[in-house]
């Protein structure tokens, strides 16, 4: 199982923490590439070191002699020395310290340092008795920060953003599914719903030989503690720091077991009245027509005997989906398969892992017709973003891809746009002239997220306003279970992207997830455009795509209100300078 990858990974993350306190140069980058090369990767590692020793293990990405030599020592002792070297010199709680927003790795040391603190509650105290301020580089600002920070974790206190969740099920669900005892099995709860953070995993299974099924899931590798386990349910909690159950349910009430369990609460409190008002009752073992059960095999089969369509996961949460239901004005969501591109990726050019043509050869082999490459512009230094030389040097390159593509009648186009910053005047920081030249354009604000809601409203205003400004990124600067929205008027960013025809993101991130479902329904409803992109940074964060789509289809999204949804030719129709 490939549990153990997620637990390496987990580890490499915290080293390239502990490194970047240490201000030591590249590694650090180093380590969080391979980790999410570990997360990405299709097999269990130890099957890969099985397989072929450390040479193996340095065939995977991001992989060299030094991290291979500390994973074949992980799977040998279930250690890796160098961390613990770590954890001895700074006992940090590193997850803690660095899910508080702005409080960087050099901070943290200082903190330590001066202050002893190393973990969530000792920052806290330090902050509430005014002992950060004083310190060099602090300042009561920060300190206001540090405890604003600390606030917005304790609101999402219990609950992990999906993407951290996500790795892990896929793994166990596969292996659940594989196993000979398993007739059927699908996620339930709030995880099936694709709600942005989840607070536990709900696995709904039908099988014969229930106690094998059990016994193997409690046995799981990274399960840390097992809660229960009894004849039709077991519950564990996790190394990855969530719980997990398992219920078996009989094939007769799988569909309405799945229905109950999926959610949310409020949704089944509407459902079970409108079978009370049918004289029928609802429950997660059927739907009864007195002691006759009239229905309970399958979802579909369940909402269709209390006179309602099926109701895909992703809207059941009581935002009226019932009510459009029983008028038949159900959207149909945009799927995945939908996609026909992805156009906020990052190449090698502005310090991405993965060259113009390894990112494009992906979006084929994802069964794309074309890539936006829009890396960073010159005002984010961090990211070695592009100046107006380097973005028309780029495009001549780009161009030339295309033209290769064209000799060898691949059906594939590269467009080039860029990931520009939206200066605190509202400019841009790429000239006109050569923002122009770009198939696209896209803005977004990196800098100054704590300006004052009129002032950053005149901000992305202006930028909208740019001719040149096809796309706003991450609309409204949130980062999940981290950092909440600056200050916005959401109606106005509308009502000024529907004026100027701007489109406005659905970062597919799953730490971002910006926008908000709700604030994609008000797009919707707006006729406001949107595109769902991965925001990579290297070939395998493509992937996350699947994130972005999950968000969209929880707003109601459908094909036609997603650009990318659409073919090339159509797709060029929505940019202002055409």
């Amino acid at each position: 199982m490939r549990v153990k990858n997620q637990e390496i990974a987990k580890i490499f993350n915290e080293m390239a923490r502990f490194l970047q306190i240490e201000q030591v140069p590249f590694k650090p980058q180093a380590y969080q590439k391979a980790a999410f090369s570990l997360q990405a990767l299709k097999e269990e590692v130890s099957e890969t070191y099985l397989r072929g020793g450390k040479k193996a293990l340095q065939e995977i990405p991001g992989i060299g002699k030094s991290l291979s030599e500390q994973i074949e020592e992980y799977l040998k002792t279930g250690k890796i020395k160098a961390y613990s070297q770590f954890r001895k010199k700074l006992p940090l709680n590193m997850a803690e310290l660095m899910g508080v927003e702005g409080l960087g790795p050099r901070k943290i040391k200082i903190l330590y340092q001066k202050l002893g603190i190393s973990n969530l509650k000792e920052l806290e105290k330090a902050a509430i008795t005014h002992k950060i301020a004083p310190l060099f580089g602090f300042g009561a600002k920060t300190e206001e920060n540090i405890l604003q920070g600390i606030e917005f974790l304790k609101r999402s206190k219990g609950r992990l953003p999906i993407g951290d969740i996500m790795p892990t099920v896929n793994i166990i669900f596969d292996e659940l599914r594989r196993l000979p005892e398993v007739k059927k099995i699908s996620l339930a709860g709030s995880l099936r719903r694709r709600k942005e953070t989840i607070g536990d995993v709900d696995f709904l299974v039908v099988a014969k030989h229930t106690k094998k099924v059990m016994d193997y899931f409690v046995k799981l590798p990274g399960v840390e503690k097992i809660w229960g386990q009894g004849g039709t349910k077991a519950s564990v909690h996790m190394v990855n720091g969530f719980d997990m159950d398992l219920r078996v349910v009989p094939e007769k009430s799988y569909g309405a077991a799945l229905q109950y369990f999926t959610g949310s609460k409020e949704h089944n409190i509407l459902t079970r009245r409108i079978a009370i008002d049918k004289g029928l009752k609802l429950s997660e073992y059927g739907v009864f027509k007195g002691a006759k059960q009239v229905a309970g095999k399958t979802e579909a089969d369940v909402y269709a005997a209390i006179g309602l369509p099926f109701i895909e996961p992703e809207m059941r949460e009581d935002q009226g989906e019932i009510d459009a239901a029983l008028h038949g004005n159900l959207p149909h969501l945009v799927a995945l398969e939908d996609i026909t591109g992805d156009l906020h990726c990052h190449s090698h050019w502005n310090g991405g892992k993965h060259s113009i043509e390894q990112m494009a050869q992906q979006a084929m082999d994802l069964g794309y017709s074309y890539i936006g490459i829009s890396d960073h512009t010159k005002f984010l230094q961090i990211e070695k973003g592009l100046d107006e030389k380097k973005l028309l040097e780029q495009h001549k390159a780009i161009q030339k891809i295309n033209d290769g593509y064209k000799k060898k009648g691949i059906a594939f186009t590269v467009l080039h746009g860029c990931e520009s910053n939206i200066l605190n005047d509202g400019s841009i920081d790429i000239s006109d002239e050569v923002l122009a030249q770009l198939d696209y354009v896209i803005a977004g604000v990196h800098s100054s997220l704590k300006m004052p809601k009129d002032q950053m409203m005149a901000r992305i205003t202006k930028a909208m306003q740019n001719p040149n400004v096809d796309i706003i990124s991450h609309p409204t600067g949130r980062l999940v279970g981290k950092r909440d929205e600056y200050e916005h008027d959401f109606d106005n960013m509308l009502q000024v992207a529907k004026e100027t025809g701007t489109i406005l993101e659905i970062n597919a991130s799953p730490y971002r997830l910006d926008l908000r479902d709700l604030y994609i329904r008000r797009a919707k409803a707006e006729g406001v455009k949107m595109v769902i992109d991965t925001d990579a940074h290297q070939k395998e964060q493509m992937l996350l795509m699947e994130y972005g789509v999950w968000q969209a289809r929880r707003g109601w999204a459908e094909k036609e209100d997603i650009i990318n949804a659409q073919s090339l030719d159509k797709l060029m129709q929505y940019f202002k300078k055409t």
